[in-house]
């Protein structure tokens, strides 16, 4: 199983950025998908978390500022970010809980795509 984003960048502030992750190998089904995000000397934090029904969960501080979306087909999710503030650059880390048809339900996590936003 794989998760690979992309999408990552330098954008300034006030601007917008749409950050992709694709899921693949021999997935059976998927739960929750989310992005993560950690920024220099933090630690990971939760931004935006959806269910496979749809049903979304955001982080205070970016609520109204990132949508997160999700296409079951495609074993994708999206996060769309605006509105870009100083306190947004991180690696931003998508996330999966799934299984295959070989294992149970693990969370998986892809590599990272970086967020820069200039002032």
């Amino acid at each position: 199983v794989q998760l690979v984003e992309s999408g990552g960048g330098l954008v300034q502030a006030g601007g917008s950025l749409r950050l992709s992750c694709a899921a693949s190998g021999s997935i059976q089904r998927i739960n929750t998908m989310g992005w993560y995000r950690q920024g220099p000397g933090k630690q990971r934090e939760l931004v935006a978390t959806i269910a496979s029904s749809g049903s979304s969960n955001y982080a205070d501080s970016v609520k109204g500022r990132l949508t997160i979306s999700r296409d079951n087909a495609k074993k994708t999710v999206l996060l769309e970010m605006s509105s870009l503030k100083p306190e947004d650059p991180a690696v931003y880390y998508c996330s999966a809980n799934l299984n295959t048809f070989a294992t149970e339900y693990h969370d998986y996590w892809g590599q990272g795509t970086q967020v820069t936003v200039s002032s």
